[in-house]
């Protein structure tokens, strides 16, 4: 436990700067959304980005994933891998997931899109998906626990009839990708460990229409749900104060 990591005032600031970044790229990408695009063509547009302002990509070369977007259509969960034969139809739902280097520390954060109009359905799932985010967040105030935030997801998600994938989680984040604590998206309030400032938290409920259960696609890679019914991600880097929580990759358009 005593190896989770309290980022001082020096490294929050440039955590901030790693997350307004990955912000703006994703302002981008999610405008880049439209149908007959590929999720190759908005892999190449986040790298020129990365690039342009002066960071790093954060997923290529993870443990191996070839690009700096994971682009997960539909029934893919999470970690898609961008391809120019996978190009996006009317009503698809569009995960990007994305991250930063800065200066040496990271930022992680995902959207899911609509691509044209969707189904009221998939739209519901969006919309729970989101707010499920957005509870998770209101639970992060210092002196809370760690199930407070899977807990608030979790309850949220589940009275809405969709469910939470329990094999990814979210995680602690800073001068690495994935730093300790794990973060559920399921739990019970008042378990884990205590929550404090300067602590530094990617949060990032996956929702399904279905079954929470997961399958991986031969790429070794791409999560699929068990069911092929869709899913839904929504994910920021969050800062633990002493009053509200901060979140380090708040959206900067509309």
């Amino acid at each position: 436990m005593s190896q989770v990591e309290i980022k001082s005032k020096d490294e929050i600031a440039l955590m901030r700067e790693a997350g307004r970044i990955v912000s703006e790229i994703l302002d981008e990408l999610e405008m880049a959304v439209a149908p007959g695009v590929s999720t190759w063509d908005l892999d190449a547009l986040s790298e020129k980005l990365i690039y342009q302002k002066g960071a790093k990509p954060a997923f290529k070369g993870y443990h191996g994933f070839p690009a700096c977007l994971c682009a997960s259509v539909n029934h893919e969960v999470v970690h898609g891998i961008p391809s120019k034969k996978r190009k996006l139809q009317e009503g698809d739902l569009m995960k990007l997931d994305f991250g930063v280097v800065y200066r040496g520390f990271f930022g992680d954060s995902a959207r899911t899109v609509p691509v044209g109009k969707v189904s009221s359905e998939a739209q519901a799932l969006i919309d729970a998906t989101r707010e499920a985010l957005n509870k998770g967040i209101q639970a992060m105030v210092a002196g809370n626990r760690i199930g407070d935030i899977g807990h608030a997801v979790q309850g949220y998600v589940e009275l809405r009839g969709f469910s939470v994938v329990r094999d990814f989680t979210g995680h602690g984040i800073g001068r690495r990708l994935h730093e300790k604590p794990e973060v559920p998206n399921y739990g019970q309030p008042g378990s884990g460990m205590k929550l404090r400032p300067g602590m530094v938290l990617a949060v990032e409920p996956m929702v399904n229409q279905g079954t929470y259960e997961v399958a991986l696609l031969d790429d070794d890679w791409t999560a699929i749900t068990l069911d092929n019914k869709l899913s839904a991600h929504f994910e920021h880097t969050v800062l633990i104060t002493e009053g509200a929580p901060e979140i380090l990759t708040r959206r900067r358009s509309g």
